[in-house]
């Protein structure tokens, strides 16, 4: 499986921005494909997951409220839409997919990330 987001940017607090995954491939056997970020200097975290059919979806706690995780499956794209951005939302952002049965775990194939920017 091949992703490659897109949509990062420079933001202001209190906004709104919408990341784009494009996915192509070979998908017969993934189960989810999520989103995670990973802020300077912290660890790389999990932020949301949708299955592959798009009928499920989950979000890590910090999203959860002001997060979108939507699949276009005729363009066979994911999006992330997030509102209400704080600074603590900076972070290198990355698609990725998992062929596992965990939301937050396990994920074998990833993007290049996009880079959200959040000034207060």
């Amino acid at each position: 499986v091949q992703l490659q987001a897109s949509g990062g940017g420079l933001v202001q607090a209190g906004g709104s921005l919408r990341l784009s995954c494009a996915v192509s491939g070979r998908t017969f056997s993934t189960y989810a494909l999520g989103w995670f970020r990973q802020a300077p200097g912290k660890e790389r975290e999990f932020v949301a997951a949708i299955s592959l059919s798009g009928r499920s979806t989950y979000y890590a706690d910090s999203v959860k409220g002001r997060s979108t995780i939507s699949r276009d499956n005729a363009r066979n794209t994911i999006a992330l839409a997030i509102r209400s951005l704080k600074p603590d939302d900076t972070a290198v952002y990355y698609c990725a997919a998992t062929s596992g049965r965990s939301w937050t775990e396990g994920y074998d194939s990833w993007g290049q990330g996009t880079l959200v920017t959040v000034s207060s």
